[in-house]
């Protein structure tokens, strides 16, 4: 039960590279989160990584995500807990979708997302431009 790495199938190997791509990317992905949070607040809800077609931003809307979670029987509630709790100054949050499930992106860069995001000194469609064409390249199946 515990020895060994799981075979990889096509249902988890979208994990492994959004793992991968958001390692590779942290500090501008939190730049990316920062900018958005500037410009939207929370209003639009939590930012997403929405792999099908082909990899591309979104936004999950708070109404959105309540409604999957009472559709699978409040399986989501603490990622709800998460989302509601998130602290934008300190830590980036982020959903990922792919294949029929959603994966949690939570990570505390350094530095801050703040900074982040005055470093890169990009506007926020440039960053979700490259940070896109970016995930095109790496999050291949």
């Amino acid at each position: 039960m515990f020895s060994g790495i799981q075979p990889e199938t096509g249902d988890n190997k979208w994990r492994r590279l959004l793992d991968k791509f958001v390692k590779a990317n942290q500090q501008e992905l939190a730049a990316l989160f920062w900018g958005l949070w500037l410009e939207n607040g929370d209003s639009q809800g939590t930012i997403g990584i929405d792999l099908q077609p082909q990899p591309h931003f979104v936004y999950c809307p708070k109404e959105a995500v309540e409604k999957l979670n009472e559709r699978v029987e409040n399986r989501l509630q603490e990622l709800l807990g998460i989302i509601e709790n998130n602290k934008p100054e300190m830590e980036v949050l982020m959903i990922g979708i792919g294949k029929g499930e959603i994966k949690l992106i939570q990570f505390a860069p350094e530095p801050s997302p703040q900074v982040c995001f005055e470093q890169f000194g990009k506007d926020v469609d440039s960053l979700l431009e490259s940070l896109e064409e970016r995930m095109i390249e790496q999050i291949v199946f």
